[in-house]
């Protein structure tokens, strides 16, 4: 072709960023750029297996996959080839010149400017193919789609362009050569490339082969699918090499899974938890990554009811014998042989988590730290399996620092107590210090501490956990006095003032003051130190929930609260004694507004008026520093 056929396009920002880094940075373990390269081949041959399924013309002449490597000495290049999918004009420019992979735009993120600080981020991301440019100063790709008649060469220096030209008509799949840098002759040397690939592509279920040209190509890869191996002889170090193929993750698993299950339904899995966040843990799409093969053949990871969305930690593959090769993917989402292989993953995976929660549980809450809440999103769902989830969960509770598990709480609970008690908010430090714990802890009743989005959600679903119901400590009926529990002798109040007239006749005049700006006022039992404090009723939404709902615009309005007072307290003791005095009426109704205001600052509830509120606290404030 002539310079002028060539078509030349600059790359995408963000891969600019990248082979700058590469380029003109040193690393020290160069080796990955091979991984990668593999990597990306192992996933073009497993494309075009499956679409070959229903598709076999694709695969004419060429029915065996394999992966070559190939020296050559005297040009100083090594060409890694496959015989898998291919690529088309449109698709080199897409997944070579702009970001392609949902790794490299995480690697992007890591990025602090300081090269030296920078480069070992390459050694865990990887971030695919543009890894080439850490040992060549040129990088040339020829390749042939599957079905195609054309075929098409991507090139370039990594320096902000690349060039894209017809080629003459190759074999299926695709050829990266890698024109080697100055001073990069250790990878001319078969001896250290088959280091390599026996060290991080071991587990690659096609052939790899590697030849200098002076001989037949020899296979360095035993070439059999890693989960279909017997446990005993796979190294640790195998695990988390497959693991990083299979995730595109840099950190080693936090748990590997691996079984096959026979009986009815036949199937082998090999499942990771990882060890750190996904970079789309919580992303709207909520995508799993558990790849279902069927017999061997990759079929799909994506849209394939293979495992919940609340499990989408998951990393890994399952391995069907039952399935057809050629079901489709609508297929799948109806087919009941899925379903109970879904059914039974999710127990052995909840199975195995409260193994480890029993066995480690300093182990395990860095499980639960990460990946707790997306669990948790199980328990808003109808189908899952909902003692066994709330058996691993963890909660923050006013017992101590530490996280409990539900059946600990129970063993714990008051004499009397029916109800496992929570309460839900933005910080575990902020809920510790509300008011709506004030009896509860006079009482010594301990209360879960809930600051996870989903909380909000769950509990609004399930209603009790072996027999004990949930219940919140915002609700306004709760009645301490039935449970026992020791309190301090200075804590112990002398008279009961609930049914005091003076206090009945309080929450009627509060309650003409405020209108329909609250639902109802009572006296309550849950408060100590505080006068008042907001309560919805049995049924009703809790406040957190009422407020994002009302943010998300799925309701109109906040509903009105009931305002719980506290008949102890000096202030609504003082405000009782001021009804008969006619003279004290506007005392009465400004600090009627006051207290509705501090209760609804405390549950992060909007103030009405601002403006009065600020003017009335103003006035008490002068009044006070006038007497």
């Amino acid at each position: 072709m002539t310079e002028k056929n060539k078509e030349k396009i600059k790359f995408s920002a963000e891969i600019s960023k990248i082979l700058q880094l590469m380029i003109h940075s040193l690393y020290t373990n160069r080796d990955i750029f091979l991984r990668e390269l593999i990597s990306n081949a192992s996933d073009a041959c497993d494309k075009l297996r499956y679409e070959a399924v229903t598709h076999p013309e694709l695969m004419q002449g060429d029915s065996g996959f394999k992966i070559a490597i190939t020296v050559d000495k005297e040009k100083r290049t090594v060409t890694v080839s496959d015989n898998g999918i291919g690529m088309n004009h449109d698709e080199l420019i897409a997944n070579l010149g702009t970001i392609a992979k949902s790794g490299t735009q995480e690697f992007l993120s890591k990025l602090t400017g300081d090269g030296k600080r920078d480069m070992p981020l390459i050694g865990q991301f990887g971030v695919g193919f543009y890894s080439s440019f850490m040992v060549a100063d040129k990088v040339s790709v020829i390749s042939t789609k599957a079905g195609s008649d054309k075929s098409w060469q991507w090139e370039s220096d990594g320096t902000g362009e690349f060039t894209v030209t017809a080629a003459e008509k190759s074999a299926r799949g695709t050829n990266v050569t890698l024109h080697l840098k100055s001073g990069e002759d250790e990878y001319l040397d078969t001896f250290r490339l088959r280091h390599i690939i026996t060290t991080y592509s071991d587990h690659i279920s096609f052939p790899i082969t590697i030849s200098d040209g002076t001989g037949e190509p020899q296979t360095v890869n035993t070439a059999a699918a890693l989960w279909m191996r017997p446990k005993a002889d796979i190294t640790p170090e195998q695990y988390k090499e497959f693991y990083h193929h299979v995730a595109h993750a840099p950190d080693e698993p936090w748990l590997t899974l691996h079984y096959k299950a026979e009986g009815k339904t036949e199937y082998t899995c090999l499942l990771f938890i990882p060890s750190v966040k996904p970079f789309d843990l919580f992303h709207p799409d909520r995508k799993r990554r558990v790849k279902l093969y069927v017999r061997r053949v990759f079929i799909t990871e994506e849209n394939v009811d293979l495992v919940p969305h609340y499990m989408r930690f998951l990393r890994g593959v399952i391995d069907s014998e039952d399935l057809p090769l050629n079901i489709s993917r609508e297929t799948l989402q109806h087919n009941p042989q899925l379903a109970k292989i879904k059914e039974a993953v999710v127990k052995r995976v909840l199975s195995e988590l409260k193994k480890k929660g029993e066995a480690d549980e300093e182990s395990y809450m860095i499980f639960w730290n990460r990946f707790g809440a997306v669990l948790k999103e199980g328990l808003c769902e109808a189908a899952s399996p909902r003692e066994p989830l709330l058996e691993v969960c963890r909660f923050y509770s006013t017992a101590g620092e530490g996280a409990t598990t539900l059946d600990a709480y129970i063993g714990r609970m008051k004499e009397a107590q029916q109800n496992i008690f929570y309460l839900t908010g933005d910080r575990i430090e902020a809920l510790r210090a509300s008011p709506q714990l004030e009896g509860f802890a006079k009482k010594g009743i301990e209360v879960l501490l809930l600051s996870d989005h989903v909380d909000d959600f769950w509990t609004n679903v399930v209603h009790d956990y072996k027999g004990k119901q949930f219940k919140s400590v915002t609700r306004a009926d709760i009645d301490l006095s039935t449970i026992s529990g020791e309190e301090k002798p200075e804590e112990k109040s002398e008279t009961k003032t609930e049914n005091d007239a003076q206090v009945v006749e309080l929450c009627q005049r509060i309650k003409t003051i405020l209108g329909d700006n609250i639902k109802d006022v009572r006296a309550t039992s849950k408060l100590t130190s505080s006068a008042v404090c907001l309560a919805v009723e049995e049924g009703a939404m809790d406040f957190r929930l009422e407020r994002f709902l009302v943010e998300q615009k799925q309701i109109a309005s906040a509903s009105a609260k009931i305002l719980e007072i506290n008949p102890q307290h000096a202030i609504i003791r003082s405000l009782a004694s001021k009804l008969p005095d006619a003279s004290a009426a506007k005392d009465i109704e400004d600090v009627a507004w006051l207290l509705l205001d501090q209760a609804r600052i405390v549950e992060g509830e909007e103030i009405a008026d601002p403006a009065a509120f600020t003017r009335r606290l103003q006035g008490f404030v002068e009044k006070s520093l006038a007497a």
